[in-house]
């Protein structure tokens, strides 16, 4: 079975203030855009009593057994019986790059285990599997856009439609840990809402919708903030860093002709 899991940006991401149990609330926009991972998986047919993850494409070094997509098999063989797996992963989506390309991966999974071996669990079932492999993972079990609360599990429907915008995504290849990104912000509980400045056009966002990672990560990594800025000048109606970085994203009226200082970070360019 196959399934290609979606990448996400956020549109405005700001750090209310650090909970209890460590974590912080936040409040965003979660948006999909069409760059995806491709997820295969098969029944094992050689008696081996493991499953195998193979990765390929971009940024393949990390540990296989140490991967979502094998952490969302678990997770479900805990309340289904599910015979051994031979799976591939060929990724798209950068890792450490704020698409939440790790998060979808274990959702696709999660919704092709219950499509292929007929569990027929419901959404919200399914949303309470994601939940427990990752904040933003119950976001990709409908990939449908959506204003994130809480640690950014709690969402809601949000009337923005950007498929009549052009989109560009450009990743420097910097792999941003979350927790390097939460150690440089400090919570700010006020402030203007994020839903409230959603509500204005797009050409209004600037300086309006702002990502509250986007002080310190341009700080410790000034490309990035560089990429944000020539977006503009290339005439972007609106960029920003998405989530915890490092990919920056520029909403464009049109298609427009960028320069080759940022076209060889492009890893997605089309509709919105």
């Amino acid at each position: 079975m196959v399934v290609f899991p979606k990448a996400k940006v956020n549109i405005g991401l700001r750090i209310l203030e650090k909970r209890p149990d460590g974590f912080h609330n936040i409040e965003t926009f979660f948006y999909p855009v069409p760059l995806s991972d491709a997820l295969e998986f098969v029944v094992r047919k050689d008696g081996r009593q493991s499953d195998s993850l193979k990765i390929t494409g971009v940024m393949t070094d990390n540990d296989p057994e140490n991967n979502l997509v094998i952490k969302a098999v678990k997770v479900m063989r805990e309340s289904f019986s599910i015979p051994y797996l031979k799976i591939h992963l060929h990724k798209n989506i950068p890792v450490g790059a704020g698409l939440g390309g790790g998060s979808s991966d274990a959702a696709g999974m999660l919704k092709a285990l219950n499509r292929y071996f007929g569990f027929n669990l419901t959404s919200e079932e399914l949303h309470s599997f994601a939940g427990r492999l990752g904040s933003d993972a119950p976001f990709f079990i409908e990939a449908t856009p959506s204003f994130a609360e809480g640690v950014g599990n709690i969402l809601s429907e949000f009337p923005i439609d950007l498929t009549s915008y052009h989109i560009v995504l450009l990743n420097p290849g910097i792999n941003i840990s979350t927790i390097e990104a939460y150690s440089g912000c400090v919570p700010c509980p006020t402030g203007l809402s994020l839903r409230q400045m959603l509500t204005l056009p797009v050409e209004e966002w600037r300086g309006r919708v702002v990502n509250d990672f986007e002080l310190s990560i341009f700080m410790t990594h000034p490309l990035i903030g560089q990429i944000k800025m020539a977006l503009y000048e290339a005439g972007a109606l609106y960029a920003s860093m998405s989530g915890s970085g490092s990919t920056v994203y520029a909403i464009f009226r049109e298609k427009k002709d960028l320069p080759e200082s940022l076209t060889k970070f492009i890893i997605y360019e089309g509709q919105a």
